[in-house]
């Protein structure tokens, strides 16, 4: 199924107010689970009746919808330009956290769906998970080129993926309790333990 970026249709005016609802709805899914939250708890939030929300989104689904594939199809985007730079692998992988920090500090709530609860997605569910793989892939591939040029060691790169993708994708329970934080700073210390390890 070809995917339609449906919302991006919609007017400035309409975009704005329908962006509201999915910063609200967002915010609750992360809070209560998107099974949880229903579209009268969003009106109620925003201090609106339920019906009033119907002129802006359809449906729940669709709100589910907009959160996560904007969010995978971002750090698609941002896959394919870490792929194409001249790097070598080590700071293809620094990008790649530093792509991880930015996203999820803009949006952690947003990620606690992507993260949760991409599995309630109906139509374009498997557009997700497309997208999920491909960046799986392109994550492992350049571990892969990595070792073979000696610049990562030798060993698993489906545990070095695990272990390292497994970190980047909890980021959204951690970074909200941390203040005046720095991304680049986050960043260079998160590729210091992620890459280098602790030994001394």
């Amino acid at each position: 199924m070809k995917h339609v970026n449906y919302y991006l249709a919609a007017s400035m005016k309409k975009l704005s107010r329908k962006q509201e609802i999915i910063n609200v709805a967002s915010k609750l899914f992360k809070e209560k689970g998107y099974s949880a939250v229903t579209m009268r708890d969003i009106a109620k939030s925003m201090g609106i009746k339920a019906a009033s929300l119907y002129n802006h989104i359809n449906s729940k689904q669709e709100i589910l919808t907009y959160i996560i594939i904007s969010l995978a199809e971002e750090f698609t985007q941002g896959m394919s330009s870490i792929k194409l730079s001249n790097k070598n692998s080590i700071e293809k992988l620094k990008q790649i956290v530093s792509l991880h920090i930015n996203i999820t500090i803009n949006n952690t709530n947003g990620m606690a769906s992507l993260n949760n609860d991409w599995m309630h997605l109906k139509d374009q569910k498997d557009y997700y998970l497309t997208l999920r793989v491909n960046y799986e892939n392109s994550f492992r591939n350049i571990i892969n080129k990595g070792i073979k040029k000696k610049e990562i060691i030798n060993l698993n790169p489906d545990i070095m993926l695990f272990s390292i993708l497994s970190t980047l994708r909890s980021l959204y329970l951690w970074i909200p309790k941390k203040e005046d934080l720095d991304p680049n700073e986050l960043a260079t210390s998160l590729s210091n333990v992620l890459l280098n390890g602790i030994n001394r």
